[in-house]
């Protein structure tokens, strides 16, 4: 397997493998080799994990918003010349995923939404952001990352939290203004709007996004697949490795295109 690590209008990214293209689109402090459990999808499909902005190796990213993050996506698409792809997203990259449709619903094949949310009440959002604000003042890096890790893993394994920490590496410039975009969104809209096959996916003990929000979205986006993975937290691509793969995998090969 071949891996090509690439930068279009600045936005860093990696393709690899041969298929029809699958954008693999980050959560909240994560980086774009996050996705490195699903490297081996590439067998099947040509795979494009770029960094969004402010994470990662993208470190001018001008304003931070879901839209903008959504137009560097799209933008990269345009410039490999890729007319539509199957577009993934976990957690914020979720939110991306359905932005990138509200955008430009003719180049999404599909939409695998994955531990994401569709809607934040304007007043919780800031109630939670004062609270998270406040915590972060009173704990070193090394202890925030700590935290994220026990509030996302289900499993706090010696191993789990040596993956988390390898592929979470929030931006502290960044950070709180993509957590504040994040809630911003909202699709209340939008969902009932989508055409495209999606996937839904939830973990069973999500304690970020819990999955009765998923369950929401899933009732609202007409003909949605809606799996949940048992024994997982926020991140059932890393819990959940193979299980999560053979789901994409089958997802995706159903609505391959004929030809």
């Amino acid at each position: 397997m071949s891996e090509a690590q690439k930068c279009y209008s600045e936005i860093p990214y990696l393709r690899l493998g041969t298929g029809e293209p699958l954008v693999l689109i980050h959560g909240l402090g994560e980086v774009k080799e996050g996705w490195s459990n699903q490297f081996e999808l590439s067998d099947q499909y040509d795979l494009i994990i770029p960094d969004l902005r402010g994470h990662g190796e993208y470190t001018s990213p001008g304003e931070i918003s879901i839209s903008n993050f959504a137009f560097d996506v799209i933008s990269l698409l345009k410039e490999l010349k890729i007319e539509s792809a199957h577009i993934c997203g976990l957690s914020m990259g979720g939110m991306v995923a359905q932005e990138i449709y509200r955008q430009a619903p003719q180049m999404c094949r599909s939409l695998l939404l994955v531990s994401t949310f569709h809607y934040a009440p304007k007043r919780l959002g800031k109630l939670f952001l004062k609270y998270r604000n406040s915590r972060a003042q009173n704990q070193t890096p090394d202890e925030l990352r700590e935290t994220a890790a026990k509030v996302c893993l289900y499993s706090w394994s010696k191993e789990n939290f040596e993956k988390f920490y390898q592929y979470y590496q929030p931006n502290s410039k960044y950070y709180f203004k993509s957590m504040e975009a994040c809630l911003k969104v909202n699709n209340l809209t939008l969902l009932s709007q989508i055409k495209v096959p999606t996937l839904i996916i939830g973990g069973q003990y999500d304690s970020v996004i819990p999955v009765w929000v998923q369950l929401l979205m899933h009732k609202q986006i007409p003909h949605s697949e809606f799996v949940i993975f048992r024994n997982t937290g926020h991140i059932a691509k890393l819990e959940a490795k193979d299980a999560f793969n053979t789901v994409l995998r089958n997802f995706l090969n159903k609505h391959k295109r004929a030809g």
